[in-house]
């Protein structure tokens, strides 16, 4: 097959790539160019999208033999995740950007290329398993990427290949050393790749402004603090809130309200929600029939539970949750698996959360 490499210039992507070439493929190299100041998103393994990361991926698709390209994808990458982001923050959701990328960045605007150019799929190095179309979680439970996968819909997994999956990230990092590239022992990126320094809060201020507003406690009504801006928060939020209450009780973000600019806090027995309703899902093959059990996962580092899903008045999903889950937040993402022990956890599909209840 003609197969694209997504190469970021990182370790995954690197030997992503030698194993496409490995199996016989026929592999073209190509580098994102994400960012129109490339210069400044890289800082230790804080970020990615470099001029030095694009230099990684050149070098080991010289060393693969294969021909190697760099697509300027930031204007995209401004409009489709960067102002996402920030809209989705000043609307009082807590959105998740490597989801976003995914969807709107790897597999949309990369795939549709890759398609127009002739190519038959995009192999990226995400860990996850993906085998006749069906996506599963990586054998390696600690770097599993399946969560900010599972917005991919059938078609796009059909032209996905994701050959990391039934590895380790310790034996990518031995593959790569054996093959002596220079990003064996690489620092994978972390947080934002857009905020390299890991001040959230301070790029949606730039972004935003100050805007003001009340914290609210739930139980009493009355207002206990004031914020810059509702931006700063997210619900399920501990740390940080820079209140100082009587009780000394620790005080959970229970909800944003962007028009008044409200921040409501409440004790620990009043940030659980039982269940979970989504806008309009995406499903990773045939829709489920409804209603059905699962598990779901809400964020991108929780623990999955037990559900029963079930379509929602306005066509959303309702998740009803076996067990009370804290810190789940509008904007984030419900990705709901079916459980298999010895295959992997198979992805059914995903949807924003809306409101938990």
């Amino acid at each position: 097959m003609r197969v694209l490499a997504a190469m970021s210039g990182g370790v995954d992507s690197a030997v992503a790539a030698a194993l496409a070439v490995d199996a016989g493929h026929d592999v073209t190299g190509v580098h994102l160019a994400l960012s129109p100041d490339r210069q400044v998103m890289r800082s230790g393994s804080r970020g990615c999208c470099s001029v030095e990361d694009a230099h990684d991926a050149r070098r080991v698709a010289d060393e693969l033999g294969i021909p190697f390209y760099v697509w300027d994808l930031a204007e995209r990458f401004t409009e489709d995740v960067v102002e996402d982001f920030v809209a989705e923050y000043a609307a009082g959701r807590t959105p998740n950007p490597c989801l976003r990328c995914n969807e709107k960045i790897k597999f949309s605007a990369v795939l549709d290329r890759a398609r127009a150019l002739g190519f038959d799929a995009v192999v990226t190095g995400h860990h996850a398993r993906l085998t006749d179309g069906v996506l599963r979680r990586s054998v390696d439970a600690a770097k599993d990427q399946s969560y900010v996968l599972g917005v991919l819909t059938g078609d796009q997994l059909s032209a996905a290949m994701f050959p990391l999956g039934s590895m380790t990230k310790e034996r990518v990092r031995q593959l790569a050393a054996e093959r002596g590239f220079a990003v064996a022992a690489k620092p994978d990126s972390h947080d934002i790749c857009f905020i390299p320094d890991g001040d959230t809060r301070g790029f949606l201020a730039r972004r935003l402004g100050s805007r003001p507003g009340p914290v609210v406690d739930a139980a009493t009504g009355t207002t206990v603090g004031e914020h810059d801006g509702t931006y700063g928060f997210t619900v399920g939020q501990r740390k940080g809130l820079g209140l100082t209450i009587g009780d000394q009780r620790p005080r959970y973000v229970l909800g944003i309200e962007p028009v008044s600019r409200t921040v409501t806090i409440g004790t620990r027995d009043l940030a659980g929600v039982s269940e979970v309703l989504t806008g309009m899902p995406t499903w990773s093959g045939a829709a489920p029939a409804f209603p059905f059990r699962a598990e779901v996962q809400l964020r991108a580092h929780a623990a999955p539970v037990a559900c029963e899903v079930d379509v929602a008045d306005d066509g959303g999903l309702r998740i009803r949750l076996a067990d009370e889950q804290r810190g789940v937040a509008p904007g984030q993402s419900a990705v709901l698996y079916e459980p298999d022990a010895s295959l992997g956890d198979r992805v059914l599909g995903q949807a924003a959360v809306r409101l938990p209840t």
